[in-house]
């Protein structure tokens, strides 16, 4: 095992704990900032590369029919290959907290549509789902499991806010265990049936999933209740016959107490467990191998890593698996410097580099409760942990690396300002008003005076509306300025309509005669 310190360029800012790294064809991407996106990579998904011990992120794109993916960090995601051998790779992603501190109940289905040598073109849907439907929540697993030619997802564990009734001001994101129930989500029809077994007493959340086959492993994990971290093993394996599915769950020995681990994968048979923590204020330095042969699983000590310094004395870690036996780490930075940066990183190199891209089993994500900011140093830290295949990078640097310094002065340019004394879009709160949105609030451009950017939500316009104003020449005047730009406006002028002789209404030979008072009528009628 080999550890290698990274440099991140201007882009370090978005690496926070929370974030997810997703792994298409051997290309990791990363998932998950803190904040809403910006203009410069509108759908929050960059590339990441690691080259020469340097971090670089390149901005990723989506296809135009894919819908809003929010920023969801500590979300929970598995691969998916669908039923047949020709489908191409998918990741499902499930809950995780937005930027207003909301957890997420909602299925995002991301593939990639469009592969070439300069850019990925991805396409994100949501799945609704209708049944036993699991509520918002973080630290938990989702898994993919197959069986007699059908695949099914299995959701377990997870923590969520309290119910709406015993929150209040003081206790508004206090959080509890979710049920200990066992969801089997049917990806093709968006059905959700929930699943009550005796061997799982317990709501655990950051704990370890392993989906082989037609069978999930879960170990050790965080029971918030008892505040203890059980060294539980359990397999949950499920049977998809022709009628209902059949889901047992057995108790196996050789469990190890942990939470918030990151699990990489280094061959088809064997996995290493990487950081965690096994007491609320200790981290866990140990390392563990997970062995599958016959069917049976092992978990024993490997090697110990050369920890550097800082590692060993940091309170919290987080990270996400890179893929191909390769671990991503990062440390709060030194505060007691003058110059500090907010966080270190390093890669962990767990495997070598000949590994089998066949790889069948793949592992899911738990993640964690609150920012650093937000919550003791010690709760079950600010992991976001999960596995998938991947392969070393190569070929040559294609990409614009994303830099925050290429931003534009967006309080000249327009989106996150105050456009009018009653504007009330917040960079922390907004989110998608129109249909025709995706990251940005919709705006208008008022053309009075030197002319500046109004919020269309701000200026009560209708969508219809805004899309009409947008596509057209006509210029446009904010509520402010509506007033002041009729008065410089100059009316139309309008051709009279020719009126006709009054005698002409007079048909020749209809024996009728038009009185005065159908001539005023009349009159009053063409003016």
């Amino acid at each position: 095992m080999s550890l290698q310190m990274v440099t991140v360029g201007n882009s370090i800012a978005l690496i926070q704990p929370g974030f997810s790294l997703m792994n298409f064809d051997g290309q990791v991407f990363f998932f998950g900032q803190k904040g809403w996106p910006k203009r410069s990579c509108p759908t929050g998904v960059f590339h990441f590369e690691v080259k020469h011990s340097h971090l670089k992120l390149k901005p990723a794109v989506f296809s135009k029919d894919s819908c809003y993916l929010p920023p969801l960090r500590y979300p929970a995601t598995c691969t998916f290959s669908g039923n047949l051998e020709s489908e191409k790779p998918q990741y499902i992603i499930h809950g995780g907290k937005t930027p207003n501190n909301e957890l997420s109940d909602k299925i995002y289905v991301m593939s990639v549509v469009c592969k070439n040598n300069k850019k990925v073109t991805f396409r994100c849907t949501e799945k609704d789902l209708v049944g036993d439907v699991p509520e918002g929540r973080y630290g938990h697993s989702i898994d993919v499991v197959y069986s007699r030619g059908k695949s099914m997802g299995v959701l377990f564990g997870g923590r969520s806010y309290i119910p709406s009734a015993q929150r209040t001001t003081e206790k508004w994101n206090s959080v509890a265990d979710c049920l200990p129930h066992v969801f089997l989500v049917d990806f093709e029809f968006g059905c959700s049936t929930s699943y009550i077994l005796p061997e799982l007493q317990d709501g655990l959340s950051f704990h370890v999933s392993i989906a082989r086959n037609d069978t999930v492993y879960i170990l050790g994990g965080h029971s918030l209740a008892n505040n203890i971290r059980p060294a539980n093993l359990y397999r949950i394996r499920v049977d998809l016959p022709l009628g209902s599915p059949a889901v047992e769950c057995t108790v196996l020995p050789g469990g190890i107490s942990v939470s918030s681990a990151i699990l990489t994968q280094i061959n088809n048979d064997e996995f290493v467990i990487v950081g965690g923590y096994q007491l609320e204020n200790q981290k866990r330095m140990v390392c563990n191998i997970i062995s599958f042969k016959d069917n049976k699983i092992d978990i024993h000590e490997m090697e110990t890593p050369d920890w550097t310094p800082d590692i060993k004395h940091s309170k919290i870690w987080f990270g996400s698996n890179m893929g191909n036996g390769t671990v991503f780490l990062g440390i709060p930075g030194d505060n007691k410097q003058a110059v500090s940066e907010a966080f270190y990183f390093y890669t962990l190199k767990c495997a070598e580099d000949d590994v089998n891209e066949d790889q069948k089993a793949f592992t899911s994500s738990q993640t964690s409760a609150e920012d650093p900011g937000d919550s003791t140093p010690f709760e079950d830290s600010e992991e976001f942990c999960f596995s998938a295949e991947a392969n070393s990078f190569d070929g040559d640097d294609e990409f614009d690396t994303y830099n925050e310094d290429d931003e534009e002065d967006e309080s000249e340019t327009g989106y996150w300002i105050t456009c009018c004394s009653t504007c009330d879009v917040d960079i922390n709160t907004w989110v998608p008003f129109y249909s025709t949105e995706l990251n940005k609030p919709a705006m208008i451009y008022c053309s009075h005076g030197d002319g500046h950017w109004v919020h269309a939500q701000c200026m009560d316009l209708a969508e219809r509306t805004l899309i009409q104003l947008s596509e057209g020449s006509n210029k446009y005047y904010c509520n402010e300025h509506v007033e002041i730009a009729r008065a410089l406006q100059t009316p139309k002028r309008v051709q009279s309509l020719k009126k006709p002789p009054l005698r002409s209404l007079h048909k020749k030979g209809s024996g009728k005669i038009i009185t005065p008072a159908k001539k005023s009528f009349l009159r009053r009628l063409f003016d």
